[in-house]
C-alpha cells in the first residue's frame, strides 16, 4: 500500500510541473546584434608624407664641332635623396579590391657631374684637345597617378600605379678647348698649354610618364605606412636649340621611397547579418 501511495505522489508532481511550464510565456525574439568585421575601410581621402632616394640617368648627345668630327655621347648618374608629400582618394570596391588616384610633389637633391675628353687632334705642331664638364640637376618633380590594388588581408594592400610625371631638369655644360705647341722634330711639348672655356646652362620643365608599384599596411583605422617604387621617363629634349651648343638630353629616374598616410573618416567595415 505504501509503495502505491509513493508512486501516485510522484505522478502528481510531474503533472503539476508540466502544467506550470505550459502556462509560462514564450521567450521573446531578440534580433541578432550587428557583427563588426575586424577588417579596415580603405575608402576615403588621405594625405601623407614620404622620403627616399632616387637614381637618375642622363644621356647627352651633341656634335663636338670643327675641327673634331662626329658627335659625343656623355652619361651621368644623377642620384640623391628626396622628400615630399602626397594626397589621394581610395575606393574599396569590395573586400579584395581597392582603386584610387594620387598626386605627389617632391623635393629632390639629385645631382650628376662628369668630366670627359671629347677628342684630341694634331694640326701641324699644335695639338688640340676638346673636353666637357657637364652638370645635370633634378631639383623637383610631381606625379599624377591612378592606383589599383589587391587586399592580401584586410590591412595589407599590394598595388600597381602609373600616370603622368612632371619635373625640372637643369643642364649645364662647360666646354674647354686646350692647345699645346709641340716641337716638330722631337714631339716634345713647348711651353704651357693654353685653354679657353665657355659655359652654357638651361633649365626646362619636362613632362613624361611613370609606372610602379608598392605595398601599404594599415596599423590603425586612420593610419597606414607604405613602401613604393616608381620608374619615370622624361624622354629626350634639346637644350640651347638654334645655337652651336645644341645638345639632346634624355632623362630617366628610379625612385624608392617610404611614407605614412592619414585617412579621413576611416572606420571598420560593418557587416549586417
Amino acid at each position: 500500500m505504501k509503495r502505491i501511495l509513493i508512486a501516485g505522489a510522484t505522478i502528481a508532481s510531474l503533472l503539476t510541473t508540466n502544467a506550470l511550464a505550459a502556462d509560462l510565456a514564450p521567450r521573446p525574439y531578440t534580433k541578432a546584434p550587428v557583427i563588426v568585421d575586424p577588417g579596415y575601410n580603405w575608402t576615403g581621402f588621405y594625405v601623407g608624407l614620404n622620403g627616399g632616394y632616387s637614381w637618375g640617368r642622363a644621356t647627352d648627345t651633341a656634335p663636338i664641332g670643327a675641327p673634331f668630327p662626329g658627335a659625343a655621347t656623355l652619361r651621368q648618374n644623377v642620384d640623391g635623396g628626396l622628400a615630399g608629400g602626397q594626397i589621394g582618394y581610395n575606393w574599396q570596391v569590395d573586400r579584395k579590391w581597392v582603386l584610387g588616384v594620387e598626386a605627389d610633389g617632391q623635393w629632390s637633391g639629385e645631382r650628376g657631374r662628369s668630366n670627359d675628353v671629347l677628342g684630341t687632334i694634331r694640326i701641324g705642331a699644335i695639338g688640340l684637345t676638346a673636353s666637357s664638364a657637364v652638370a645635370t640637376d633634378f631639383p623637383w618633380f610631381a606625379t599624377f597617378r591612378g592606383r589599383a590594388g589587391f587586399l592580401v588581408d584586410p590591412s595589407l594592400l599590394l598595388y600597381g600605379t602609373g600616370g603622368l610625371a612632371v619635373g625640372e631638369v637643369r643642364f649645364a655644360n662647360t666646354a674647354t678647348l686646350t692647345a699645346q705647341l709641340f716641337d716638330g722634330n722631337s714631339n716634345t711639348p713647348i711651353g704651357a698649354p693654353v685653354s679657353a672655356s665657355a659655359t652654357v646652362a638651361e633649365s626646362q620643365t619636362r613632362v613624361g610618364w611613370t609606372v610602379g608599384g608598392g605595398l601599404e599596411k594599415k596599423f590603425a583605422p586612420n593610419w597606414s605606412a607604405k613602401a613604393e617604387y616608381l620608374y619615370m621617363d622624361f624622354g629626350s629634349k634639346t637644350y640651347f636649340g638654334g645655337t652651336a651648343n645644341a645638345v639632346d638630353v634624355r632623362f630617366r629616374d628610379h625612385v624608392g621611397r617610404v611614407g605614412i598616410n592619414y585617412q579621413f573618416t576611416a572606420g571598420p567595415v560593418v557587416a549586417k547579418y
